[in-house]
């Protein structure tokens, strides 16, 4: 069984909205969901320190320190999307000055597979026509926000 750890960050601007990724998964076949900046935690690596550097990467949004995570869990990915069958995230929060993402530090998979991004409230992203990953995002949303 492969086995991934990931970081996920809330990124909350001073409204309350969170900045979310449209984005494609390990294949363009499955429609897009929307998900929070954040990846895989590299070899040697703690979920802190790949919360900062997916930011960074994601975002262009330069943090010099993250408080501990909120939420730190194993998960079942969900198969649509992910090529390994289990997982553990930690989850993070952080407000900041609404800003535009930058696109320097994506990879070529994320340009190819993030088609949009959005400040959004739950609601909003409740009301939105497409799923979103974790199911329970926007109630994840509400409880830090």
């Amino acid at each position: 069984m492969t086995f991934r750890a990931t970081s996920r960050v809330l990124l909350f601007d001073e409204t309350g909205r969170t900045l979310l990724f449209l984005q494609y998964g390990k294949s363009h076949d499955v429609p897009a969901r929307w998900i929070t900046p954040g990846g895989g935690v590299d070899p040697g690596e703690s979920h802190d320190e790949a919360a900062l550097r997916e930011v960074v990467e994601e975002t262009g949004l330069v943090l010099d320190s993250i408080e501990p995570p909120f939420r730190d869990e194993d998960f079942v990915p969900d198969q649509r999307w992910h090529p390994y069958q289990t997982g553990h995230w930690a989850w993070y929060s952080v407000t900041t000055t609404r800003f535009e993402p930058a696109r320097d530090g994506w990879t070529e998979e994320e340009r190819a597979d993030v088609i949009d991004w959005r400040w959004m409230t739950a609601d909003e992203l409740e009301a939105d026509e497409h799923e979103f990953e974790p199911p329970e995002l926007a109630d994840i949303i509400r409880g830090r926000g």
